[in-house]
């Protein structure tokens, strides 16, 4: 006969597990298996990976700006990072950076206070002010193309949950900007005019002059000192995100993030998440959370980020994203964000910048086995009322592809040389053509890998654009 005392135990016991059980899917009702894995379908899985993309990468990428130890980082936030020469190969902070612009940075933590910036009038052609958070909306305060740094002016940026500061009107302030996240990367794009000595150096002497401080600073009082905070590891990659702690860094950056829930993709990432237990304001626990296959979603990941790869080198489907890229949050759907955080993050609208893609004239990949000609005439240069430049990429990563020149764009700042009748010959190439200027001669490395080469059309001219087209590689027969 069995000792009723145990059946007493046991059934309690049930009865306890059952409740853990439905108190736990109040928050979070996605279904377990024994050992705690969310059970999820393969389209649960793809709606989560593309709705949390755009905010995988840029968690990656702002922190590597603020955290990383070496490289372009400003080592810590509340820090900048000023640079007066046009970057190189070694920097993978963000994937397809530029060498066109000299960027300068400055990375924000508005939780304590709201922070103030006094930028000079400048002399440059084209500059632009970028910001964004974690939820990759992009906001671009201030830029020549609107007629902007002719004048010296000062801005200050805060968040709804910035303590010491709510709004009021600051003396001395132009204008006050409301973020939608507590961390923020701030990005000038500065035209350097490289090849222009005695303009060249007016211009870093002004970007020297720029200056930040805490609000306040500004207004001579003590400066607050920031609340201790533990970051989420970021990854190297996306895909290590996903793999190794997407849950923790989803619930960092809801915790730290305005969210609309009148907006469509805001909405739709809330209701995604909310069923594994990532809601606003609740703190991650992971001996409570649920677990999910690290893998199958970092898989998954790879997939997407292929997929939108081969979108961008579509011309037809590039076409038409490409001008609904990088918008402000009321002006952003999924495909275009889908395709801005996989291709780069922290680009420029359709007003600031264009990005069409070069392809290849038969269609195929292009590889650094082979060498490529791509040629315009005058009336086929990129239609731009500032500048234009064109980039060469590694396809996998993103980066600049390393060669002892250096060389890595053509463009006004990094080199080119037009021809006498205003037209381009470009050559990429494991060793220069005797025919081709040194300027227009992007070097590879003969090596069995896919290339890219994007480019930058800066204050397009729209009207223009509509009827211009890129020009295309061809490959050249050996």
């Amino acid at each position: 006969m069995k000792n009723p005392l145990l059946v007493l135990f046991v059934f309690s016991f049930v009865l306890l597990l059952n409740s853990c059980k439905e108190q736990r899917s109040d928050t979070a009702q996605t279904a377990v298996d024994d050992n705690g894995y969310a059970i999820l379908t393969d389209d649960e899985v793809s709606n989560l990976v593309r709705r949390s993309y755009q905010y995988v990468a840029m968690y990656n990428v702002n922190n590597k700006f603020a955290l990383a130890d070496k490289g372009m980082s400003t080592k810590g936030y509340n820090k900048g990072l000023k640079n007066t020469q046009l970057l190189d190969h070694t920097v993978k902070a963000i994937a397809r950076p530029n060498n066109d612009v000299m960027y300068q940075m400055a990375m924000l933590d508005l939780r304590k206070d709201a922070v103030i910036f006094e930028f000079p009038a400048m002399d440059s052609k084209y500059v632009s002010l970028m910001a964004t958070g974690y939820d990759h909306y992009v906001n671009v305060p201030l830029s020549t193309t609107e007629g902007d740094f002719k004048e010296p002016i000062t801005l200050l940026f805060y968040s709804a949950r910035t303590e010491n500061y709510k709004g009021a009107p600051v003396e001395g302030v132009d204008e006050v900007l409301e973020m939608t996240g507590d961390f923020i990367s701030l990005v000038l794009r500065v035209m350097p005019h490289a090849n222009e000595p005695e303009k060249y150096k007016r211009i870093i002497d002004q970007i020297n002059a720029i200056k930040g401080m805490s609000l306040s600073e500004y207004q001579n009082k003590p400066k607050l000192q920031d609340d201790p905070i533990d970051f989420p590891d970021y990854g190297d990659t996306d895909a290590d995100t996903y793999k190794n702690n997407l849950l923790e860094v989803m619930q960092f950056i809801f915790n730290h993030t305005t969210f609309d829930t009148t907006n469509v993709l805001d909405n739709t990432i809330l209701k995604a998440f909310q069923p594994l237990g990532i809601i606003p304001g609740k703190v991650y626990n992971p001996q409570d959370a649920i677990r999910i296959d690290g893998d199958r979603f970092a898989k998954k990941s790879l997939e997407i980020k292929n997929e939108y790869l081969a979108k961008m080198n579509d011309p037809e489907i590039s076409k038409v994203l490409l001008p609904r890229l990088f918008q402000l949050k009321d002006k952003m759907e999924m495909e275009p964000m889908l395709l801005q955080s996989v291709i780069g993050p922290i680009g420029l609208p359709l007003k600031e910048a264009v990005y069409p893609p070069v392809v290849t004239a038969d269609g195929s990949s292009m590889n650094a086995m082979h060498d490529y000609i791509i040629e315009m005439s005058k009336e086929e240069i990129p239609p731009s009322n500032a500048f234009w430049s064109m980039t060469l990429y590694d396809t996998e990563n993103g980066f600049f592809i390393p060669n002892d020149h250096k060389k890595y764009s053509v463009g006004e700042n990094s080199g080119m040389k037009l021809n006498a009748d205003g037209g381009i010959r470009i050559s990429i190439s494991e060793s220069k053509p005797a025919d081709i200027p040194e300027e227009n001669w992007l070097p590879i490395n003969r090596i069995d890998q896919n290339m890219d080469v994007i480019l930058r059309v800066y204050a397009p001219d729209l009207e223009r654009m509509k009827t211009w087209s890129p020009p295309k590689a061809i490959k050249v027969e050996e």
